[in-house]
């Protein structure tokens, strides 16, 4: 009998061949209902092929849901517990099977390295004991290994510029100090340090390199020496197009070289893991909107959350929901689904505003059960804990957990130094703030960071200050929360005019009344009466 059994509507049938061979040509033995024999009830054969298989793929779309024949096939092979769900048009499933991870194969031409396909198969190697990789198909040795279902990076051997030998150990140091940073961002999948040195001297370019690893993101750099004075230079490359994502060069003494390599691994750690997901956002942004894996929906949201304009908040929400349903372990797609529901609840964008923020803390809570040694997850949970349960000291000790597991993550360090500034502990909020913007100075934290820099500053009266920030914000951004800053911040300057017009800007950015949004922002009542004063002006009152 054969290991795997397809499950497919006649619409789809082109698709379902499609997969047949793939399958075979990893090695599995694969049944379709084309291989029907003449002579026997096909109920009966059907059922005696479900029953041997190991493995059930359903290939779901929109007449395979209206198919009885798959449905039954499905729940079979559900109830068996060897299901592999895929979905090649998009179709939204039927109960019970919308409940279950379904990987994204919209547009699949049979590549070997497509997200949903890698999915497809890691399941199938479980539920049948043979794994791809040790069937008749698995790559020759040599061959490119497939791309991770994460961004992937390897640190490549740094180039000794100094013609000292003496400084080849600082290098190669260099290399681990910055492979151990980076791998405590789960986020991204790390080649050992041990694996790119073997590439050292044999002129292979960044693409070959990264094809040979089986990595998208290569980061190389350079090491030159003079006197007692270090140059380094380090660029992370897009495998895919040989292009640039970030480069930067630090320049110290040799006084402390362990010093200074932990100080470089920390700052090139912090910049990475924006720069990463930054080019992800944008690869999976231009791609077919037909693409419905789960990482891709996920990247889609957080492209659409920056603008903090509600049709795009709500949309993202959807978007991050769809993500979840194709994979519920998923946890940072959780998280984010946890920040959007409290956004539009904050931004008067909510339907149903309790359901919002119950959705927001249950989420949270899941997020932790999943990963809670995920800095992002730590960061992202302590936010909606801080605002929505007002548990300040829960919320630190979670940002706090999220730093000491990446003292590089941006992110992190913008969660705890906000978390400060609702709490009304100024200079060390402004700290930690800062210390996020030396490790991310223009990534997509910048925007959180100023405005909570905006909001110590206005607390502490130093109202000049605090426009300037917020005032960045705005010109990069609709953003409610600037605009309404900038508004009291220029009634407390007796601006009144430029204060109404601000106020106007945040009334077209948000739903919310600006006195609800005030009470969910500022927690105590000093706070939220400043605020409100200034707003008074902006008002003409």
């Amino acid at each position: 009998m054969s290991d795997i059994f397809i499950s497919y509507a006649r619409s789809t049938e082109a698709q379902a061949k499609q997969i047949d061979e793939a399958l075979r040509e990893l090695g599995y033995g694969v049944w379709r209902d084309d291989e029907l024999p003449a002579h026997r009830a096909y109920a009966e054969v059907i059922e005696e092929r479900l029953k041997a298989a190991k493995a059930v793929v359903v290939v779901w779309s929109a007449e395979a849901v209206k198919s009885q024949w798959v449905r039954s096939e499905a729940n079979h092979a559900r109830t068996d517990g060897k299901l592999v769900q895929l979905t090649v048009a998009g179709a939204a499933l039927p109960m019970p099977f919308d409940q279950i991870q379904c990987a994204g194969l919209v547009g699949w031409n049979g590549e070997s390295d497509a997200p949903g396909w890698r999915k497809v198969v890691a399941s199938l190697g479980d539920l049948t004991g043979a794994p791809a990789e040790t069937t008749r198909g698995a790559a020759p040795p040599g061959a490119s290994p497939p791309l991770p279902g994460k961004p992937s990076i390897a640190v490549l051997p740094f180039a000794n510029l100094s013609n000292d030998p003496e400084q080849e150990y600082f290098a190669d140091g260099m290399v681990v100090e910055i492979v151990a940073a980076l791998s405590r961002i789960r986020s991204i999948f790390v080649i050992a340090s041990g694996s790119s040195p073997s590439f050292e001297g044999k002129g292979l370019s960044p693409m070959e390199a990264a094809g040979r690893l089986g990595v998208r993101y290569v980061l190389e750099g350079s090491v030159r020496k003079s006197a007692n004075r270090v140059r380094i230079a380090v660029q992370l490359i897009d495998a895919a197009n040989g292009a640039p994502v970030w480069t930067h060069r630090f320049e110290d003494t040799l006084d402390d070289i362990f010093a200074l390599q932990d100080q470089v691994a920390l700052r090139v750690a912090g910049v990475i893991e924006p720069a990463v997901r930054e080019a992800e956002v944008r690869r999976a942004s231009s791609r077919p909107t037909g693409i419905v894996d789960s990482y891709d929906l996920y990247l889609r949201a957080i492209a659409l959350m920056r603008s903090y304009v509600g049709a795009d908040l709500l949309a993202a929400l959807d978007l991050s929901k769809r993500a979840i349903a194709l994979d519920p372990d998923f946890a940072v797609a959780v998280t984010l689904a946890a920040r959007l529901h409290y956004l539009v609840d904050l931004y008067g964008w909510s339907e149903d505003p309790e359901e919002d923020r119950r959705q927001s803390l249950a989420l949270g809570r899941r997020a932790l059960r999943l990963a809670n040694d995920d800095a992002y997850v730590l960061a992202g949970v302590a936010a909606t804990k801080a605002w929505l349960e007002d548990d300040l000291s829960g919320a630190l000790a979670l940002a706090e957990k999220a730093v000491a597991l990446n003292p590089g993550a941006a992110g992190a360090w913008t969660t705890i130094g906000a978390i400060r500034v609702r709490a009304g502990d100024l200079d060390r909020a402004i700290a930690e703030l800062e210390t996020s913007l030396r490790l991310d100075p223009v990534g997509s934290d910048r925007i959180a960071n100023v405005l909570f820099m905006s909001m110590a500053r206005f607390q502490q009266r130093r109202f000049e200050e605090a426009l300037a920030p917020a005032g960045d914000v705005t010109q990069h951004a609709d953003n409610a929360t600037a605009h309404a800053i900038t508004a009291a911040c220029l009634g407390h300057l007796g601006r009144a005019a430029t204060a109404a017009a601000a106020l106007h800007r945040y009334t077209a950015a948000s739903a919310q009344p600006i006195g609800v949004y005030a009470a969910s922002v500022w927690r105590a009542p000093e706070q939220l009466s400043l605020f409100m004063d200034g707003v008074a002006v902006a008002q003409g009152q």
